[in-house]
């Protein structure tokens, strides 16, 4: 999909949650739309967005969202995690279906093939391949695990 055509259907998702008096999904675009609009109006960027750094934007509030989460856990204030976590599942649904398990390793199996990496002095070669390759697929750190273990054995 499209940055245009994203921002289109997030301008549509957002009329439907105001006409739903549904806050937390109308917040969650708030941000997603505040987000991808400070990205593209950075000096990086001027004014355009590839769907890669879209992607991107979506993974950081994703990641926010789950930190944020997690803190208001520790400090026993379920009232503001459940906000948190109910903002995050609104977010997944723009992100495209990530990437576990069986599927990421044979998708890191395929690019270590591909390049002909094999040995575990080429991790950082293949950590940039495979985080490239499967930016917004996949968690880095689950990429990380995969591709130790497929080097080393």
């Amino acid at each position: 999909m499209s940055i245009e055509a994203f921002e289109a259907q997030l301008g549509d998702d957002m009329k439907a949650a105001m006409r739903a008096k549904d806050q937390v999904r109308l917040e969650a675009i708030r941000s997603i739309r505040a987000a991808l609009t400070t990205e593209k109006t950075s000096a990086a960027n001027q004014g355009t967005l590839t769907d890669a750094q879209a992607i991107a934007v979506l993974q950081r509030l994703k990641k926010q969202r789950i930190e944020a989460a997690d803190i208001f856990n520790a400090q026993n204030r379920t009232d503001l995690a459940l906000v948190e976590e109910a903002q995050l599942a609104v977010i997944q649904t723009y992100l495209p279906a990530a990437l576990e398990g069986d599927e990421l390793e044979a998708a890191v199996r395929e690019l270590l093939a591909a390049h002909q990496l094999t040995e575990a002095g080429q991790f950082g070669q293949a950590m940039g391949l495979a985080s490239k390759a499967l930016a917004g697929r996949a968690d880095g750190k689950a990429i990380s695990a995969v591709v130790k273990a497929l080097l080393q054995g």
